[in-house]
């Protein structure tokens, strides 16, 4: 009998013993499972902040394109206007002439006087103004020297006289004003 008891506390303790390495074999694979968790989760956000920062960047060039595009726009727009004003300016020029010279005719004159007002309209619809030059200092950004004189009438460095109007789009030069320089 004692060796039957022998073998039932061997049968026993095995019995105990199996289930406590069961146990630490599944603590053991919670552990590595846990882990694995948390490394996924650590690897999903890591992805997650990468993709995060891959959209603010995109959004920030989306908002650059955009930008960039209006201005675009706008510089050709204004580029397109001035090209296309510079051409009605001669015929503006003209007018002027015809206004300068004595008519007998009224009616030729009014219809003169009408036509240019009817042009100069439309250029201020259009943004265009003209460069206030006589009397001026002169400004080699707005005005284009073709002669110098010395007159007492004038300060140093004016206008003393205008050959030719200039028209400026907002703060953008179309066509210079030439002009005479007083006592240079």
């Amino acid at each position: 009998m004692a060796a039957k008891e022998k073998s039932e506390k061997k049968k026993t303790e095995e019995e105990v013993q199996i289930p406590s390495d069961t146990a630490e074999s599944a603590d053991q694979n919670e552990t590595a499972e846990a882990a694995e968790v948390v490394s996924e989760v650590d690897g999903l956000k890591a992805q997650l902040d990468e993709m995060k920062e891959n959209y603010l960047r995109q959004v920030a060039e989306f908002d650059n394109f955009r930008k960039r595009t209006a201005k675009e726009k706008e510089e050709t727009y204004t580029f397109a206007l001035a090209k296309c004003i510079t051409e009605f300016l001669p015929v503006m020029d003209n007018f002027e002439r015809a206004l300068a010279c004595e008519t007998t005719d009224e009616n030729y004159k009014k219809g003169i006087e009408m036509i240019h007002a009817q042009l100069s309209e439309m250029l201020k619809k259009l943004g265009v103004s003209e460069i206030e030059a006589e009397g001026k200092p002169f400004d080699p950004a707005l005005h284009n020297a073709v002669s110098q004189k010395e007159d007492e009438n004038f300060g140093e460095n004016t206008v003393c006289q205008v050959f030719q109007k200039g028209y400026m789009i907002g703060d953008k030069v179309i066509r210079h004003a030439m002009v005479v320089v007083a006592n240079p």
